[in-house]
């Protein structure tokens, strides 16, 4: 961690998913693309097998990006359960019955809000009804830094 986290450099980039995985089940499917067009109709057993290709390489870049939405959708339900329990702890009496009422999203960007920060931004989010991650966590200016995020 050469620099602290920041709005600008808080997204997590994983090489060997980014860089190594995705890329090559990408280029597997345009391969099994391009062959089954290049198939000589001779016989049916080659156009099943060259569809059949296709719909295998298909289905494995959709398995990685699925197991990494699965694995986004957990950490999310996780930070919603940290996130509640500390908003126990730093939020006001009036806010405290209204921490139901926060979204998953918001709940998401707001973690990244400092102890101190919280209590006015999570009433400014509530209050102002602002959803949008990016746009929450633009407002953020004590930056609490997570850095176990999948």
């Amino acid at each position: 961690m050469s620099e602290p986290q920041n709005f600008a450099n808080h997204g997590k980039i994983v090489p060997a998913f980014h860089f190594f995985i995705v890329p090559v089940l990408a280029i597997n499917l345009v391969i099994h693309i391009y062959q089954l067009f290049r198939l000589p109709v001779f016989s049916p057993l080659f156009v099943w097998n060259g569809i059949f290709g296709v719909l295998l390489a298909a289905a494995l870049l959709t398995l990685a990006f699925l197991g990494r939405l699965f694995a986004l959708g957990v950490q999310d339900r996780v930070i919603r359960l940290e996130e509640r329990l500390r908003y126990q702890q730093l939020l006001p009496e009036d806010l405290q019955p209204q921490i139901k009422d926060f979204t998953v999203n918001q709940l998401v960007a707001l973690r990244f809000a400092g102890d101190a920060e919280l209590p006015v931004l999570a009433r400014r989010v509530l209050n102002d009804n602002i959803g949008d991650r990016k746009m929450i966590k633009r407002l953020i200016q004590s930056w609490r830094a997570d850095y176990q995020r999948i």
